[in-house]
């Protein structure tokens, strides 16, 4: 039986995710352990599912309550560093009871324990930093884009994640990208849920394909079998992976934001590594490579920047949120 434990929740849209961390640095969980995470239900029914999600994960993993020190806890942002939800609310946080919400302090005081809160692409971003660097960590920097409803991100500098003042720092998503070249002349310019025009996650998210590049490419395709078929775009990676032509070009779209993303960061930060993760490369090895050589054509880096980054993907790919919220919160514990 370990000392002491971490357990590391990973809220989404549709499911939560959740794994148990020892004080050795040891994961007890090997695969994805999801239960519902009811988010379109507002605060109250989502934070009661989160709870569901802790105890089962102890019970699946035979762990005793009494052995968690603490549970790292990531959402969807933009939230602040404490784990409030913005004030306008966000992609899976469209409920109004959302608007402003204290996420972090409302589950601590249904469980009753710490939580340590990151949004799920810092949390991501942490532990696929750690899982490539590992003894080296604290010497190398990374940034990580995690293509999902929306698009999420993370800055890591010394194996810490960067959260900035307002702890909005990493929403990569909200970066806005150059569109030239990128958008076909008759294109309408993106909009991304959180206000902004031509940002990244206007084109390099499921919202983006769903909002912005399916319904212009459909116009361009008139034939295509996705006309009228609810849910398209969540159907559209396997078309890709069959080599679907329109399904490439909207892929190839979001393969350039993301690269256009990456340069910005190589001018920012300049950091060892560049990550990609999300539903879009957790897809059929071809297309995942095609997507990555898409990406790295895309990302201008200088000559000396070419000899020393990486380019790849996420670790783990999606069991990275919940793994990295259970490094935050052992960090955590440790530190105190």
């Amino acid at each position: 039986m370990p000392e002491w434990v971490v357990v590391g929740l990973d809220n989404g849209g549709t499911s939560n995710n959740a794994t148990v961390l020892d004080a050795s640095g040891r994961f007890l969980v090997e695969q994805m352990l999801e239960t519902p995470s009811l988010v379109k239900q507002g605060p109250e029914v989502a934070v009661n599912a989160l709870a569901e999600s802790l105890d089962n994960v102890l019970e699946q993993t035979v762990t005793a309550r009494e052995l968690v020190r603490a549970v790292g806890l990531d959402t969807p942002g933009p939230a602040s560093a404490d784990g409030v939800i913005s004030a306008k609310g966000a992609t899976n946080f469209l409920h109004p009871g959302w608007f402003g919400f204290d996420f972090r302090k409302a589950l601590e005081d249904r469980i009753g324990l710490p939580v340590v809160y990151n949004n799920d692409g810092n949390a991501a971003a942490l532990y696929t930093h750690h899982a490539r660097f590992r003894a080296v960590a604290e010497q190398k920097s990374s940034v990580s884009a995690i293509v999902g409803t929306g698009l999420g991100g993370g800055v890591i500098v010394n194996g810490a994640v960067i959260s900035g003042a307002a702890g909005m720092a990493g929403e990569l998503g909200h970066v806005q990208i150059p569109l030239h070249g990128l958008l076909l002349e008759d294109h309408p310019l993106p909009q991304c849920n959180c206000g902004f025009v031509g940002d990244a996650e206007s084109i390099a998210s499921l919202t983006g394909i769903e909002k912005n590049l399916l319904p212009f490419f459909l116009t361009r395709y008139p034939d295509h079998e996705l006309h009228g078929v609810e849910k398209g775009a969540k159907l559209l990676r396997s078309y890709a992976e069959r080599q679907d032509p329109m399904a490439l070009e909207i892929f190839e779209q979001q393969a350039i934001a993301i690269g256009r993303l990456f340069t910005i960061a190589a001018n920012f930060t300049d950091p060892d590594a560049y990550f990609i993760g999300g539903g879009v490369v957790e897809a059929e090895p071809q297309f995942r490579q095609w997507f990555l050589d898409k990406v790295i054509e895309n990302t201008l880096l200088r000559e000396e920047q070419q000899k020393v980054a990486t380019i790849s993907l996420v670790e783990d790919l999606d069991m990275a949120g919940a793994r990295g919220s259970a490094l935050a919160a052992r960090a955590r514990v440790l530190s105190a």
